[in-house]
């Protein structure tokens, strides 16, 4: 189970927005409803986005196969060769 957030009616978030945006800026999130069901969740902006030792390791991966190029079979293309005409 997750966890719970705040709930929000839409009417009372839209006459006491600046209210609700320091709450966020303080760490708090906020679930806007509307007739009872959830559309909108209000949360902070983080300046710098953290990635899980898993996304660490898939991203250094991906760069390392981007360095070395795909092999797609044949022999080397020239740049002069390519474009020779």
């Amino acid at each position: 189970m997750g966890i719970l957030l705040p709930l929000l009616r839409a009417p009372p978030a839209n006459q006491h927005l600046s209210r609700y945006i320091k709450a966020v800026q303080q760490g708090h999130e906020i679930l806007l409803t509307r007739r009872g069901q959830p559309v909108a969740r209000l949360v902070g902006v983080t300046s710098k986005k953290v990635l899980s030792v898993e996304q660490q390791e898939a991203r250094k991966r991906s760069l390392e196969l981007m360095r070395r190029g795909y092999p797609l079979g044949g022999p080397p293309i020239r740049r002069d060769e390519r474009y020779e005409r």
